[in-house]
């Protein structure tokens, strides 16, 4: 008797160990998919080459509150998630983390890193421009280097472990966003020391320099001149041309081809980003919604356009990694022209051509098997 007591112990215990192995056996099985499906939703994408320009800071007067509270910006993020969006190139102005020297507020940029790293969303961090106590314009230059290098310090401190890609300043060889224009001496001066003081603070953060708008070859000649070799990671231009000219659509390749000839003639050889590469896309074109390329295209031919550059234009510019298209969402009487109407959204959030064509372009590059995925995770990056 004593011996069938025993065995039905032993078998009682071996079943339960058996069950208790197999669950934990199901459960790494199940973690290792879980992480596997992680790793390939961030790799992706990190290789993604579809960013958006959007200002997820805006929340002023000046700006008609673009983004007054979180709800508007877990909209715009629902709907970048569904456009396939990969990347966001957003500032974090100084003169709202600073308003006052030495008192720091990251609450709102704490927020809105948080929700595009949560939801699997790459950060270019644009650092720009002159907080109002630091300079003698806001598109001017510091009156002290020091003062700005300090805010990229502190702000590449605080979001090291998200951030990994930040461009210094906007369109600097364009006088509506530094002045006085000297041949991009005073500029390169400061790319110098910020690209130091990163890359002590994060040495695997990558530095852009402000994306160049004018003349695109011939400011990249002077930043040569001027001793930026060495001093950033990845070119940055804005190649804005009118997709309404089908000469000068030719001219977003003979940029490209041209900037790389430069960098190559300087012993240089960097990937390229179109931090900025747009055009608007109005209900009717007119000369009160014209931009600076001329008139407007349509809402259909903005569409076009998106859908040219994604799957034409991009496939023929091998070391172009990426193009942020400009604006993921249009604005509110703020240039008063067609450049209000840059956006794959219209204001009231809804879904032009131009979002459709940016999503199914998103979706063709996803499906591709020419796609290679890294195997390393992005570190710091959780989609949740």
């Amino acid at each position: 008797m004593n011996k069938r007591i025993y065995l039905f112990i032993f078998l009682a215990c071996f079943l339960s160990l058996a069950l208790k192995t197999s669950a934990i056996a199901q459960d790494l099985v199940r973690d290792n998919k879980v992480e596997k499906e992680l790793v390939n939703l961030e790799n992706k994408s990190n290789n993604s080459p579809f960013g958006v320009l959007e200002f997820l800071h805006w929340n002023h007067s000046w700006n008609n509150y673009k983004y007054p509270d979180q709800g508007s910006l877990k909209k715009a993020v629902a709907l970048m998630q569904e456009a396939g969006v990969g990347w966001v190139r957003m500032d974090f102005l100084w003169e709202d983390i600073e308003p006052e020297k030495g008192k720091l507020n990251f609450e709102k940029y704490d927020y809105i890193v948080d929700l595009l790293t949560r939801n699997n969303i790459g950060i270019l961090g644009l650092l720009s421009y002159s907080a109002s106590w630091a300079g003698p314009a806001w598109n001017s230059p510091p009156y002290e280097d020091e003062s700005f290098v300090s805010y990229v310090s502190n702000v590449i401190g605080r979001y090291k472990d998200k951030v990994k890609y930040w461009e210094i300043w906007n369109e600097p060889d364009d006088e509506q966003y530094w002045k006085p224009q000297d041949g991009m001496a005073r500029y390169t001066n400061l790319l110098k020391k910020v690209y130091l003081e990163a890359k002590q603070i994060d040495p695997d953060c990558k530095i852009l320099n402000g994306g160049l708008s004018k003349a695109i070859t011939l400011s990249l000649k002077m930043l040569y001149q001027n001793g930026a070799k060495g001093y950033f990671d990845i070119l940055a231009i804005h190649p804005f041309v009118n997709p309404l000219n089908e000469v000068d659509v030719v001219r977003v390749k003979g940029l490209y081809n041209g900037c790389k000839k430069i960098m190559q003639d300087n012993g240089d050889d960097q990937k390229v980003w179109f931090t900025e590469l747009g055009a608007p896309g109005v209900p009717s074109p007119s000369s009160l919604n014209s931009w600076w390329l001329g008139m407007s295209p349509t809402e259909a031919q903005q569409a076009a356009w998106v859908k040219r550059i994604y799957t034409e234009i991009l496939l023929e510019l091998p070391d172009c990694q990426k193009v942020f298209w400009a604006f993921f969402r249009d604005c509110h009487n703020y240039w008063n022209n067609g450049i209000d109407y840059f956006g794959l959204l219209r204001w009231d959030f809804s879904k032009k051509p131009a979002f459709n064509a940016y999503k199914e372009s998103a979706r063709e590059w996803a499906e591709s098997p020419r796609i290679q995925k890294p195997k390393e995770k992005l570190k710091g990056i959780s989609p949740w």
